[in-house]
């Protein structure tokens, strides 16, 4: 044993822990989102674009559980963090913008390559900032974009969208991604859910809603994933522009402004 660790066992009277496992569980998720990620990637450069948005909607899933399991298995961990956002960046930055460069981004020439490189750094950079205010923010927001929401709206229009399109059409499609790759870098602010409790008591009508969401993705999940998706990039922007508009309607608070006499006249006559 090292004599710093024997140090340590003298100083504190019990043993120190100098080397620590890995929580199996959880691991295992992010590994499998990680897995989905790369084949999307693979299945991308053989056509199958619609197969490969498939797999990248799976590995968001495993993403949105591993986390909950380890939280709920009480082997949260910094290692766990740390593999959670490489998983996060292949398989959301990385592989939509391979996805989409193969799609049809190609056919654009330098810009397409270019610009689509955008998609992977503002999901690194998005990562990268998350995980240092995860603990100075309110966690009832998010800073700019989720990675994984962006990523969804972006490889999700595949399903309806030929990769035989007009390079017009293509270009129109560049400049909705990097608009998410915009947001993803922001100081926008999108709700998190993260302060819905599942124990809570909630209203019947609530659960008749979810059923009915989960009806509608089993009739038809591209579309239903896709406008799902598109809104939530959405409100982010239109919930700042109306609390702006807000603002301005609304005019000063009480207290803020103090109103200014002229010089040389009293207050009251």
């Amino acid at each position: 044993m090292p004599r710093r660790t024997l140090r340590r066992i003298k100083k504190t009277g019990r043993r120190v822990p100098f080397r620590k496992g890995v929580a199996i569980l959880p691991s295992l998720f992010t590994v499998a989102n990680m897995f989905f990620g790369y084949y999307a990637i693979i299945l991308s450069t053989k056509g199958r674009f619609k197969l490969a948005v498939s797999m990248v909607i799976i590995a968001g899933i495993l993403d949105s559980l591993d986390g909950r399991i380890a939280r709920m298995t009480n082997t949260t961990s910094d290692f766990g963090k740390e593999l959670d956002s490489l998983s996060d960046f292949l398989s959301f930055g990385l592989a939509p913008a391979l996805i989409l460069y193969n799609w049809g981004f190609k056919d654009l020439g330098r810009s397409g390559w270019l610009l689509a490189f955008l998609l992977p750094v503002a999901g690194a950079m998005r990562l990268a900032r998350f995980n240092v205010q995860v603990a100075h923010v309110d966690k009832k927001y998010f800073v700019g974009l989720p990675i994984p929401a962006a990523a969804a709206a972006a490889v999700l229009p595949l399903y309806y969208l030929p990769a035989g399109l007009p390079p017009a059409l293509k270009a129109g499609a560049l400049i909705y991604v990097v608009s998410l790759a915009w947001l993803m870098v922001s100081r926008i602010k999108f709700r998190s859910f993260k302060e819905l409790d599942l124990r809570a008591r909630r209203s019947s009508m609530l659960i008749f809603l979810v059923a009915l969401v989960l009806i509608l993705i089993a009739w038809d999940p591209p579309a239903v994933l896709l406008g799902i998706a598109v809104t939530y990039a959405a409100s982010g922007p239109v919930g700042w522009v109306l609390s702006r508009y807000g603002r301005r309607r609304m005019g000063p608070r009480e207290g803020e402004e103090e109103e200014i006499q002229p010089e040389g006249k009293p207050e009251n006559d």
